[in-house]
């Protein structure tokens, strides 16, 4: 199909084979160029989720954490070292 949009060559490896098989189970009439896109989408949209998942737990994490350390330093601790700095 024609198209203005760029375009990028895929070397048939073994691992491609592979993926652009098991893709086919997915989408039996998809031809190789619509397996590869479908797969890069799919994945891509894994990732996104996984980073996001990812974040959760950070945040969750610092949320436990949060306070835990509040007795290691006393009140007013960062003010006292930033006199000592000079401007």
């Amino acid at each position: 199909m024609p198209t203005s949009l760029p375009r990028i060559q895929v070397t048939v490896t073994d691992a491609v084979a592979h993926a652009l098989e098991t893709a086919r189970r997915s989408w039996p009439t998809a031809s190789r160029s619509e397996l590869i896109a479908r797969l890069a989408v799919e994945r891509a949209q894994e990732i996104e989720s996984q980073r996001e998942t990812s974040r959760q737990r950070r945040r969750q994490a610092l949320a436990r954490l949060r306070g835990t350390f509040d007795e290691a330093y006393p009140a007013g601790h960062l003010d006292d070292l930033r006199e000592d700095w000079r401007e």
